[in-house]
């Protein structure tokens, strides 16, 4: 009966695995000891495992972090190329302005009238069919405001067209032509004028290569500078500074189209220039 006692003591301790002998004499095997003083070792190299598994797991995920996702110590630097061009093309947007017409029959009907012969005037002047082209037609009443009522005071039309004017730079003259031709026909507005040329391409092509360069030399310089050395290219990206339109105001100059005036026009372009700037990222040794 003793003996069974202390076998059961036994398996209690160590799980089950160790068993007493008839001399009283224990054999737990490697896994355990039964003994007072290593009742609890199982335990431990079980928590040591599992600390050591642990920190493997946070050592490979620090490692893995810092060679998948690299950080790049980086600089941008700004370089910008002008390339000067003489425009071939002049690009005009005008149009009518009807106001206040008796019915929105009557408007459109001025409209169309005005247009017809507008269009008809530049393309005499030597605009060709396909380079007017219609941007904006629109029709609304005009309200007036008596005693705190509104009432429909008229109708209001107005079209917009933009018409491309090339050779520019063989016959300067020939937009100053156009823009009179508009203006006898019954345009009453030209809200902006363009200047490009037909190579713009070649051009931008020729001021992004130019940037590139000035970048180049303006990164060692700073790089120089700050006592680091530039490394691979890491990216790049580009701004293209576009000319600012011309804006005409002819009321300032005593309007256009009214009582058969005409306005005679002079807008010599000049030269031009394209500027492009680009970005480019460079990483540091």
């Amino acid at each position: 009966m003793g003996n069974k006692k202390k076998e059961m003591e036994m398996d209690s301790c160590c799980g089950g695995d160790c068993h007493c002998e008839s001399d009283g004499g224990c054999d737990c095997g490697s896994a355990c000891s039964c003994d007072s003083g290593h009742k609890h070792c199982g335990k431990f190299i079980l928590m040591l495992v599992g600390i050591l598994a642990l920190a493997g797991i946070v050592t490979v995920a620090i490692l893995r972090d810092r060679i998948v996702n690299k950080q790049y110590r980086s600089v941008t630097v700004i370089g910008q190329g002008r390339i000067q061009y003489n425009p071939d093309i002049a690009i005009l947007n005008l149009g009518v302005q009807v106001d206040k017409a008796s019915t929105s029959e009557a408007a459109l009907g001025q409209l169309n009238s005005n247009m017809t012969a507008i269009v008809k005037a530049v393309k005499e002047a030597g605009v060709a069919d396909a380079e007017i082209q219609t941007q904006n037609y629109s029709l609304y009443p005009q309200y007036d405001y008596k005693d705190n009522i509104s009432i429909v005071a008229g109708y209001n039309a107005n079209q917009q067209v933009v018409i491309k004017v090339t050779s520019y730079d063989k016959d300067p003259e020939k937009l100053s032509r156009v823009i009179s031709a508009a203006s006898k026909a019954g345009a009453n507005q030209v809200n902006s004028l363009n200047f490009d040329a037909s190579n713009m391409n070649d051009l931008k092509q020729e001021a992004k290569l130019q940037a590139i360069a000035d970048a180049k030399v303006r990164g060692a310089v700073l790089a120089d500078a700050a006592g680091v050395e530039l490394d691979d290219v890491t990216g790049w990206w580009e701004n293209y500074v576009s000319p600012t339109p011309v804006y005409m105001d002819y009321a300032a100059k005593g309007g256009m189209g009214a009582g058969g005036e005409t306005y005679s026009a002079s807008v010599p372009a000049g030269e031009r220039e394209v500027v492009i700037e680009m970005n480019i990222t460079y990483s540091l040794k």
